[in-house]
């Protein structure tokens, strides 16, 4: 029996679609603005109306002419580009030493019941109780605020990698075992694909907390980085200036965390998950 097909149904239905995509495309990062816009919104017209005076919670209007300002005299550009260094430094040594030690964790079982213990109870310690060791140990110039930050980054790519190797399924392992695959082939073909996703993950949390152990870091004798600026804003009595930084420190932390997704997107568009389509 022959089967035929309509094909202008088929493309009046996905053109529909595609209208759709594109309009989800551009829609997802309108709404994104969304909240904090109208928050924005909402409190400057408090303090418009008087039902504040703006003096320890500054309006949107009062925190962007203080940013205005910082960057006409050349203070933001310097600020900004001393606390990049610092967190891309941290974070490409705490991606490291957690990709490696995480992968020696998860594929050999004596490593990590060698190691998993210690470095469990060192991700315990708070981030400023390392604080005074680096200072006695580095001095308080750059070294210890790049090795601060490395430590808040390297616990999640550690955890995520060595997590993501012992969840890898078994059968898959064995599959590829029948087929006798090399280890190296093991790794590539079954155990890379497998791990990619949960490893995606883990370096955006690393850089999340990187951007917080910042603010740590340069509370370590810092002269200049947004951490100074939250300081200096603290100690002259600024509030603008603190919530100046605080909002330079969201739109940066939020830029470099969409520079990650964009980065890794090739290497997952093989995945069929409920996200890849718009949680639809």
């Amino acid at each position: 029996m022959a089967v035929t097909v309509d094909l202008p149904a088929l493309e009046q239905t996905a053109a529909p679609r595609a209208a759709s995509a594109r309009w989800s495309r551009y829609a997802r990062p309108v709404l994104g603005f969304a909240l904090p816009v109208a928050l924005a919104l909402g409190w400057e017209l408090v303090v418009h109306l008087g039902y504040s005076n703006g003096r320890l919670v500054p309006p949107p209007s009062k925190v962007f002419e203080t940013i205005m300002a910082l960057a006409g005299s050349g203070e933001l550009s310097r600020h900004i580009l001393a606390t990049l260094w610092r967190v891309g430094a941290g974070f490409a040594l705490g991606v490291v030493a957690g990709t490696i030690m995480g992968a020696i964790s998860g594929y050999w079982g004596l490593a990590r019941r060698l190691l998993d213990p210690t470095v469990q109870a060192l991700r315990a310690i708070p981030s400023i109780a390392w604080v005074p060791l680096f200072i006695l140990w580095l001095g308080i110039f750059e070294t210890s605020k790049v090795a601060l930050i490395a430590v808040g980054v390297f616990f999640p790519i550690y955890l995520g990698v060595m997590g993501a190797i012992l969840s890898v399924d078994r059968k898959v392992v064995e599959v590829g075992r029948v087929f006798r695959l090399s280890g190296f082939a093991m790794i590539r073909r079954i155990l890379l694909p497998a791990v990619l996703p949960a490893y995606v993950v883990s370096l955006r949390v690393g850089l999340g907390l990187g951007w917080m152990f910042v603010v740590a870091a340069e509370f370590m004798g810092a002269s200049e980085g947004l951490g100074y600026l939250l300081i200096d804003g603290q100690q002259l009595g600024k509030p603008a200036q603190i919530l100046a930084a605080i909002v330079i420190f969201a739109i940066l932390g939020k830029l470099t965390d969409w520079l990650i997704e964009v980065a890794t997107a090739p290497l997952l568009r093989w995945q069929d998950a409920f996200g890849a389509r718009g949680g639809q």
